[in-house]
């Protein structure tokens, strides 16, 4: 590993354990030229994943591009980088555990917006309005209806016919 200090190539691994994910390694670096320490992440390396897009076109899976989205949906909401990172985590194991090398968009905007109803409705509302591309606010008030109809509770008939919680 070239130091980003010097670039000198010799480096030896002061300490190794796994991050926070469970998914990569990290590792503690000094540099045997400079003496600076730094710190380098190892990832399993997975099959290249093929997005097909809309217009049928195809191209590499870009886990930065799902984030822009959803951080973009995120503007001025109350959650938390750590929730987006764990969020995209999540759909990035979804994707690759279906050991598929062409995935559509729709998967990926479907498994997003999936994840983000349980995490901010606003958010969702925010990105379902771009990824399905509401035409008019008929479109979005129906899915307004859809989210309303999810979080409203249930009354029970009480006695003389009133209605309770």
């Amino acid at each position: 590993m070239k130091c980003p200090f010097c670039n000198a190539a010799d480096t030896k691994v002061i300490d190794s354990r796994p991050a926070d994910d469970n998914s990569s390694i990290r590792r503690r670096r000094q540099c045997e030229t400079c003496g600076k320490r730094f710190t380098t992440y190892e990832k399993l390396e997975t099959i290249p994943l093929m997005v097909v897009k809309k217009d049928n076109t195809r191209e590499m899976y870009d886990r930065a591009k799902i984030e822009a989205g959803i951080l973009h949906s995120c503007h001025k909401r109350p959650v938390s980088q750590g929730q987006i990172s764990a969020l995209i985590d999540d759909v990035e194991n979804n994707l690759f555990n279906r050991e598929e090398r062409e995935i559509s968009t729709a998967v990926i905007g479907e498994l997003v917006m999936e994840r983000l109803k349980d995490l901010d409705v606003v958010t969702y509302v925010r990105f379902a309005s771009v990824y399905r591309e509401f035409k008019d606010v008929d479109t979005f008030m129906e899915e307004l209806q859809k989210i309303q109809q999810r979080n409203v509770p249930s009354y029970e008939s009480g006695k003389n016919g009133e209605e309770t919680r």
